[in-house]
């Protein structure tokens, strides 16, 4: 073997690497021609015949095909033919079926499904000769072969026996040459000497594609819609003339550097794939293990079952056994006893003996006894019973429920993780935690809740304790005992049949500052019915637009002032801290939040509001100055207005009259109110981050309320775990 020889032997090795990117996916073989199909995917020309006769509805035998003249065998014994091979045999007309076209290899159905990608390929009314041939895969797939059979050289086409090794091959002449035949036949100075060679092959395809529309024009474009080469014809009034294209060198440039990018990224992450491929390897292994532990868990917890069933069968079998016993010895001593009632027999013939004796004193003597003992079978007679119950009805097993709990016996694997409904959950100094489960996943037996509180103690690895509740067989439960002001984290894992599922995201939530307040709206104190709604439960209010409200905006033509209607809260707080949150609904209009005292309260109550002057109310929204001097001192009430989606604070003394932009807030979903009743500050929160909005002194020298006010179309929400203790005692 020459050093050219050797050196292209040793640069296609690694090319054997790449086999299975060289299997046509319908014949499992290395390519044969291979089309290029409209989806991007190859197939051997053979192949593509072979689908449109399956596909079509007159398809002919096969067996037939073989037995033409000239027609190849055979796919695994014989060769398949090139195309232009199939071309001359369809012109001659040796291959004839009904679904083909004289002078042409195209069946008439010309659909076929891709078998890489599934999509429907459409050949068209051209058939198969629309589609170009891969001459790269081609050509790949050559040299693939000539690596597979290194041991088996290319001999020179042109040499005189005994042949040489062939070392080029030309394109152009289509013949392969060793170094001295080559010379001779490519003189320098000839047209020869331009043709183009490359290393020893049996693989010759055309310098250039051909256009498959227009088959003299060659391709030089290429359209960027259809993902295809196209020739200047099929631009100017071809199929292609209102599409995208670029030039072919353009299209080759930029392929190429897309290739080449791809192909170096996926060089330089060698390491990471490699690591990857270990990691998959070390799962395998462990897939491996923990099958077969989880095989041998449940045998034996099947074995356990199956010997606990065998012990019960052998011990009722026993004892229907014994019963049995007992009960034929108790009848069959019954039947002996009645047998002895027969004349000449048992007891009626010793009888019967007795009678004959003639001794009176001797008779009187036998006879008393005998006597008791027929009065006792007379007796037997009159009221039968059997000495035993022949059924069995003590020993018939009820087994549907525990055959239901077998049938019922899943083993689906790994529950799917639950996910914790933040929407409906609610912590305070206790929490209510809501889960979901998977819609598609089997029923569990029960689900576990854990949580931690951040920043408490930890272990050594730097992570705060789990604390576990008991199961739960349910899709919420609750959490006592959460320190106030503190960050905790929530997670919960279902289980079945043992199988714990993996944990859920965590979830955050922070505890209020104070124990949460119960309480629920006072229908009483200063209730207006005319224009408040008060649900059954008195978890939530809603402002009415009635008569009451209609007169009070009539009298706002003569400078009257439209005012608030109140509603509190029927318990009250005279020390400590406390904690309460509620619900606006986005389209209220105007709703004033907060607290106020017992007194504060009588004087709105006994003196109405809409008959007062704006200048009276703190916070009215006359731009008098006079709300603004009050507000700083200690007030025995504090309202924050909330309405049209946003949360308005109140002025400050020394803040800028005419700038409102830092007063006004996003309506918060949920909001929170802390009164520090000792401390004499109230607090209003974002309650679902926790986050301190507004804060202010306030007079509490009396009883203080949660206080609400409404005007126009409003509706406040008390929360659920507000209002659950004090519903619990109705």
């Amino acid at each position: 073997m020459s050093a050219v020889s050797r050196r292209n032997s040793i640069v296609s090795v690694p090319i054997k690497n790449i086999e299975r990117e060289l299997i046509c996916p319908i014949c499992k073989e290395l390519f044969t021609h291979p089309l290029i199909l409209p989806c991007q995917h190859s197939v051997c020309h053979k192949c593509v015949r072979e689908l449109l006769l399956l596909n079509h509805e007159d398809s002919f035998d096969a067996g037939s095909e073989c037995s033409l003249p000239g027609s190849p065998g055979p796919r695994s014994r014989v060769p398949s033919p090139s195309m232009e091979r199939l071309d001359r045999l369809a012109r001659s007309g040796s291959i004839s079926s009904p679904g083909w076209r004289r002078g042409s290899v195209t069946p008439r159905v010309t659909t076929f499904p891709c078998p890489g990608c599934q999509h429907d390929v459409d050949l068209g009314e051209r058939g198969m000769s629309m589609l170009f041939r891969n001459f790269t895969l081609e050509s790949i797939v050559e040299r693939y072969r000539q690596a597979a059979r290194a041991a088996v050289a290319i001999m020179c086409n042109m040499c005189k026996p005994p042949q040489q090794e062939a070392t080029k091959s030309c394109m152009d002449c289509k013949a392969s040459y060793c170094n001295e035949c080559f010379k001779f036949h490519h003189p320098w100075g000839t047209p020869k000497a331009q043709h183009e060679y490359v290393g020893p092959t049996m693989n010759f395809r055309p310098k250039v594609l051909m256009c498959p529309e227009h088959e003299m024009e060659k391709v030089n474009m290429y359209c960027e819609v259809c993902r295809r080469p196209v020739c200047h014809l099929c631009k100017l009034g071809g199929s292609h003339a209102n599409h995208k294209v670029t030039s072919m060198s353009s299209a080759y440039k930029i392929l190429k550097e897309k290739l080449s990018k791809s192909i170096h990224y996926l060089i330089s992450k060698e390491d990471q794939v490699r690591t990857q491929i270990s990691h998959l390897e070390v799962l395998i292994n462990e897939t491996e293990e923990n099958g077969q532990v989880a095989e041998c868990g449940a045998y034996e917890h099947f074995e356990r079952l199956f010997q606990t069933l065998q012990e019960r069968k052998s011990e009722m079998l026993n004892s229907i056994a014994q019963s049995k016993t007992r009960r034929l010895e108790q009848l069959r001593g019954q039947v002996e006893e009645y047998q002895g009632m027969l004349e000449n027999s048992g007891l009626v013939g010793y009888a019967q003996e007795v009678l004959k004796e003639t001794d009176q004193s001797c008779f009187v003597q036998t006879a008393k006894q005998l006597h008791t003992r027929i009065a006792k079978s007379t007796e037997s007679l009159r009221t039968f019973h059997p000495a035993a119950d022949p059924s069995f009805d003590e020993f018939v097993l009820e087994t549907s429920r525990e055959e239901t709990l077998l049938k019922e016996l899943c083993f689906g694997g790994v529950p799917e993780p639950p996910i914790i409904d933040l929407s409906r959950s609610r912590v305070y100094n206790e929490g209510l935690l809501c889960w979901q489960l998977a819609e598609d996943t089997l029923a569990t037996d029960h689900q576990v809740l854990e949580y931690r509180r951040l920043g408490a103690e930890q272990d050594e690895e730097g992570a705060s304790h789990w604390c576990l509740t008991d199961r739960v067989y349910g899709p919420s439960t609750v959490v006592c005992d959460l320190e106030a002001n503190s960050l905790y984290s929530f997670r919960v894992r279902s289980c079945r049949n043992s199988l714990y599922s993996p944990y859920s995201p965590e979830v955050t939530f922070h505890t209020p500052p104070a124990p949460a307040f119960g309480f629920l709206f006072n229908d009483n104190c200063g209730f207006s019915s005319e224009r408040l709604a008060l649900s059954k439960r008195r978890d939530s209010v809603e402002s009415m637009a009635g008569m009451a409200f209609l007169l009070a905006a009539e009298r706002v033509q003569t400078g009257s002032y439209m005012g608030l209607d109140y509603i509190i809260g029927d318990t009250g707080i005279s020390q400590g801290r406390q904690y309460w949150a509620f619900r606006v609904e986005p389209h209220s209009y105007l709703v004033k939040v907060g607290v106020a005292s017992d007194s504060k309260l009588l004087e709105w109550f006994h003196n109405p509001r809409d008959t007062s002057s704006p200048r009276y109310d703190h916070d009215s929204g006359h731009d008098s100055g006079s709300e603004d001097t009050c507000y700083d001192l200690s007030q025995p009430f504090t309202l924050l207005t909330v309405g049209m989606g946003k949360m308005f604070l109140p002025k400050a003394s020394g803040g800028d009259h005419g700038d409102h932009s830092n007063r006004v807030l996003p309506m918060p979903q949920r909001i929170g109110v802390c009164l520090d009743y000792d401390a004499g500050r109230v607090y209003f929160y974002d309650a679902d981050t926790m986050r301190c909005l507004y804060e202010r002194q306030v007079d509490c020298s009396g009883t203080m309320y949660p206080a609400f006010g409404l005007m126009g179309s409003g509706k406040v929400h008390l929360e659920e775990f507000i209002t659950a203790k004090r519903l619990s005692y109705m």
